[in-house]
């Protein structure tokens, strides 16, 4: 048996990685993440695969699946959503998988974060504005330690990006007004790239208002910092004429 740690993507089929969908397709049992994952990719399946939604399940049911199978020669995709090194709770079943000597291979998807960004169309990273990109959440039944908090992230005023924390925008926004200042860019990303997709602009004065105001509470990214503003930064020198690399010289 191998088990395969796969990234969905965000939620457009078409975003699922090549490698990904060679081995949905050909996988003996299929276990997704089916509160997040579009289950449009489960149409790659073979009709004989098992396949079990783990939304359902407790992380010992899961187990339990794989361990049934150990002996065996059967391939299982394990379907998480995005990318599953990102709060994609794989770390115990990594952890499971090496303890009972399993093989298995993570691969990567398309995270939620840089989905956002896209639509969006923004990068990230603007020379001169922001060289720094944080992922991080608010702390909840998982605990973010205190010197993680939005808080102290905040003064650092690189690009943040905050996950699992939109029900609680309040709570975010009075965090991030210790390092931001009150009229810095946010902006909120919900269902990225799916069909009902919504994403909302505004600043830390007003966004919270915004958010309710759309109703949105869950599934959804909050993007903060001065690169949203998408001005004042200097062109890349990566393609500079008078900047020299090992594939090109200066003009």
């Amino acid at each position: 048996m191998k088990v395969y740690f796969i990234g969905a993507g965000p939620g457009d089929a078409e975003l699922l990685t090549l490698k990904a969908k060679r081995i949905i397709e050909s996988a003996d049992i299929i276990i997704y993440a089916g509160s997040l994952v579009n289950k449009d990719i489960l149409k790659l399946s073979r009709k004989s695969a098992c396949i079990y939604d783990s939304s359902k399940m407790t992380l010992d049911e899961i187990l339990k699946i794989m361990q049934k199978e150990k002996s065996t020669k059967k391939v299982i995709a394990r379907v998480h959503s995005g990318d599953p090194t990102i709060y994609g709770a794989i770390g115990e079943q990594i952890a499971w998988s090496e303890k009972e000597k399993i093989p298995y291979e993570v691969i990567p998807g398309v995270s939620s974060f840089c989905a956002g960004a896209a639509r969006l169309r923004q990068e990230l990273t603007l020379p001169d504005i922001a060289q720094t990109v944080i992922i991080t959440r608010l702390s909840g039944r998982t605990r973010v330690p205190q010197r993680e908090s939005l808080m102290a992230l905040a003064k650092i005023k690189a690009t943040l990006v905050i996950f699992l924390s939109i029900d609680r925008i309040d709570e975010v926004v009075e965090q991030l007004l210790y390092g931001y200042s009150n009229d810095t860019p946010i902006a909120v990303v919900c269902r990225a790239t799916w069909p009902d997709e919504k994403i909302i602009k505004g600043t830390l004065k007003d966004i919270a208002k915004k958010v309710k105001q759309k109703g949105i509470k869950r599934q959804a990214l909050i993007y903060v910092g001065d690169v949203l503003k998408k001005k004042g930064f200097k062109k890349s020198r990566l393609y500079d004429k008078d900047f020299s690399h090992a594939y090109r010289k200066k003009k």
